[in-house]
């Protein structure tokens, strides 16, 4: 991923976004050739000359101080998510030279934290890094996304799954919600480790072989996941809707568990409790106790 391109796209797409009537202006000047601001309208609302904040959406971010980035941030109206981008992008142009791009074999699960999971009863749960691979679950999140567990390529992956496989379509609800999050999860995590071989051979991947990856990735969105719902038409218990909290590992830096839960004496109660009956059974089924000689 080219940096100076990654930011020159990452502002241009925040400029186009907001209107002068959201940005508090006068829509004066005559027919507009594009609806939302113009470079010297966003230089005028972060107090900073013209050809000052042209070189910033050139792609140049290399020295530019925080009280800088703030006030582009203000007049850009960024979200949390994005303002960490930016600054994840400002902290890049800032390191001088490139680092060793290099694959990284991905992390394992600590044992103790393995347990944790496991332990995790009626809970849904798993671990994933910012890449989005699944490196751990216990049954229950094993049964959940049974769908994912079909391919047999591990660590199973939820942005392949979501994009290459027909199978997400009809597992996810809302596919087009979880697709935009998905995608906007990745490149937030692109802004974090833009030298990343792993994530980097994914997105060229997934870019390759996905016409509606490519066109989101091209948005430019960023997010945090951290709390939700979500809606799955599971294959063996029907539509089911969990809430979601993720909760980040601070002593194994880019993991994070996913929990899922369902609100007591509700439809989706029922149907966690029902899978959590099917997950028991099939764990029996693949995984016999071995009492042969």
């Amino acid at each position: 991923m080219d940096h100076k391109t990654e930011v020159r796209e990452f502002l241009a797409t925040r400029r186009a976004r907001i209107t002068p009537d959201r940005a508090g202006l006068p829509a004066y000047g005559g027919n507009r050739r594009v609806p939302g601001l113009r470079r010297e309208e966003v230089a005028m609302l972060a107090g900073m000359s013209v050809d000052y904040y042209t070189r910033l959406e050139r792609g140049n971010l290399a020295g530019v101080s925080e009280s800088v980035l703030e006030s582009l941030a203000r007049a850009l109206q960024l979200d949390e998510a994005e303002h960490a981008h930016l600054f994840d992008l400002a902290r890049t142009a800032n390191t001088g030279t490139k680092p060793r791009a290099r694959r990284n074999a991905a992390p394992t699960v600590r044992p103790a934290v393995q347990r944790i999971l496991d332990s995790m009863q009626g809970v849904p749960a798993f671990i994933r890094n910012g890449r989005l691979d699944v490196l751990a679950a216990n049954t229950l999140g094993e049964a959940l996304y049974s769908e994912l567990y079909a391919n047999p390529a591990r660590p199973v992956n939820h942005a392949r799954f979501a994009f290459l496989d027909p199978r997400a379509t009809r597992f996810w609800a809302d596919w087009d919600r979880a697709a935009r999050d998905t995608v906007a999860i990745l490149r937030s995590e692109a802004g974090r480790h833009p030298y990343d071989r792993a994530l980097t051979d994914l997105v060229g991947e997934l870019s390759t072989r996905s016409d509606a990856f490519r066109t989101l990735w091209a948005s430019h969105d960023v997010k945090f996941h951290r709390t939700g719902a979500k809606t799955f038409n599971h294959p063996v218990v029907g539509p089911i809707l969990l809430d979601f909290e993720a909760f980040e590992l601070p002593a194994d830096d880019g993991l994070t568990i996913l929990a899922y839960s369902a609100e007591p004496g509700t439809a989706a109660s029922d149907s966690l409790a029902l899978l959590a009956s099917w997950a028991a059974t099939r764990h029996e089924i693949v995984d016999p106790a071995s009492d042969r000689s």
